[in-house]
């Protein structure tokens, strides 16, 4: 149990919080209307048609061919950073740093540059955060709020593509910085595609994923299709999802429900929400992270502009802000020679940079 709650702290969370929502709400049939099932269901095709592109080693491929060879560590630095960022935007970013955290760590062994690898992985981390938000299948907030909202296409392009352009500029001039000669990565294996036949699969479930993203396929279309394709070609995929995270989204849709019908919460967090979306769903996002900050505040304003920024803005700052941030974290400490400290201060100081320099960018902007 108690390894489970470590490992699972957040939805033990949304779990209390839910209950205890209930006991002052009692169920009843306005529940049913709480859960967004849209969104359950194309996380759940994403986090498994993802899993089975991963399985195939196609991201790890795509990694070798990039850095194998004679490199400036300079570039080796920079094209270890935007691996993250690029495909954090059609992958999530909890996957990109799963993929690629790792990948980094091989690539600075077989260097020697282990010294590097706190401001490698932080750098990781920010851009996977950063870079996800540019699109709607990016990170779970950004498929709710698409979602709920029915936020068009156009505007959304238009709230984060300014700030994910901002951020890419930071990202290269960061990973710019490092100092080295020229180096020469050398993998004992090339790597290569294990599953070809897995791989056209899911290539076809993932562009049948976006056109539901974008309303041109129906979700029960792609839920039935996703289901019966993985049944019958790849049921090793079921277990790689992270039904964690949809029980922790079914929570929080139950405890913000809840609040919805409170009078005394709604009128303060409506207020709140009201005086400025972006800077309350950001400070948010620092202590319940930005996801369940999402979840929650939707349903207390109807600036989904706001919501967006702040809650993406948001998940730099710290260690829990995005959820994504401690998978790096874990990753790292398991690392030999690893530095915990030294790593939360370069993360810390990184973070607080990226959240002023985008705080005043989502400020100046219209």
């Amino acid at each position: 149990m108690k390894a489970f709650i470590k490992k699972e702290a957040v939805l033990c969370i949304a779990f209390l919080c839910a209950v205890i929502s209930m006991l002052l709400v009692p169920p009843d049939v306005g529940y049913a209307s709480y859960v967004d099932y849209r969104v359950l269901a194309l996380l759940f095709c994403l986090m498994l048609v993802v899993a089975g592109l991963q399985d195939c080693g196609l991201f790890d491929l795509l990694a070798r061919r990039l850095l194998a060879g004679e490199k400036r560590f300079r570039f080796l630095a920079m094209a270890l950073v935007l691996l993250p960022f690029f495909s954090s935007m059609l992958i999530t970013n909890d996957v990109a740093l799963l993929t690629f955290v790792p990948f980094a760590v091989l690539v600075l062994e077989l260097t020697g540059r282990q010294a590097q690898l706190p401001y490698v992985v932080t750098l990781q981390t920010v851009a996977a955060n950063l870079g996800s938000m540019a699109m709607p299948v990016g990170n779970p907030q950004n498929l709710f709020l698409c979602s709920k909202f029915s936020i068009p296409m156009g505007g959304f392009f238009a709230a984060v593509l300014p700030l994910t352009a901002v951020s890419l500029v930071g990202l290269v001039l960061a990973a710019g910085a490092t100092i080295g000669d020229i180096i020469r990565v050398d993998f004992q294996d090339a790597g290569g595609i294990g599953k070809p036949g897995q791989l056209k699969l899911m290539l076809l479930l993932f562009a049948l994923c976006l056109l539901s993203v974008f309303h041109v396929l129906p979700w029960p279309a792609l839920l039935a299709v996703v289901i019966v394709a993985a049944a019958l070609f790849a049921r090793h995929l079921f277990p790689r999802v992270d039904y964690a995270l949809l029980c922790t989204f079914v929570c929080f849709f139950v405890f913000s429900g809840n609040l919805g019908r409170m009078e005394g919460v709604r009128g303060v967090l409506t207020g709140l929400m009201a005086q400025n979306t972006v800077v309350t769903s950001a400070l948010a996002s620092q202590v319940i992270s930005n996801v369940p900050a999402s979840l929650l505040h939707s349903r207390f304003t109807q600036d989904w502009k706001g919501l967006l920024v702040g809650t993406n803005v948001g998940g730099l700052g710290t260690l829990i802000a995005s959820l994504a941030s401690l998978i790096s974290f874990k990753l790292y400490i398991r690392t030999e020679g690893a530095k915990p400290l030294q790593y939360l201060g370069i993360f810390t100081l990184a973070n607080v940079v990226g959240l002023v320099v985008l705080g005043v960018v989502a400020w100046l902007l219209p």
